[in-house]
């Protein structure tokens, strides 16, 4: 009877260990698919920063990726776009923020550009 329980919680510790391989392979990967990518991005001349600054974000962002630890789009990033409105103390003012942070209203400019305005208009009654 112990036998088979030391057996069964082995074969248990070699699975948990194959699966925890097998993802850290599958996000070595990725982030090397992802650096390639980069980095031909950074070769192509297409970056809004000179090469040398690209190809040395790819590279840190591919460190951080095989860490575990790059954020992508999803994740923390969507609730940081809304702390912004967090500024505005009227209930109101703090609504029409989250409704531009959502892609409502028009956007003109670009990051390359030093920054993009999100602009709302909004009709309402005369008091």
């Amino acid at each position: 009877m112990r036998l088979k329980r030391t057996l069964l919680v082995c074969a248990l510790a070699l699975s948990a260990a194959s699966a925890f391989a097998q993802r850290d392979a599958g996000r070595a990967t990725s982030a090397r698919e992802a650096y390639a990518r980069d980095r031909q991005f950074c070769l192509s001349g297409r970056s809004h920063q000179d090469q040398q600054t690209c190809l040395r974000e790819a590279g840190a962002a591919l460190q951080e990726a095989q860490r575990g630890t790059l954020l992508r789009e999803g994740s923390e990033y969507e609730q940081n776009k809304f702390v912004r409105c967090d500024y505005h103390k009227d209930p109101k003012d703090r609504e029409y923020c989250m409704m531009r942070m959502r892609g409502e209203g028009t956007v003109t400019g670009s990051v390359e550009g030093g920054g993009l305005m999100r602009e709302l208009r909004v009709l309402e009654p005369m008091q």
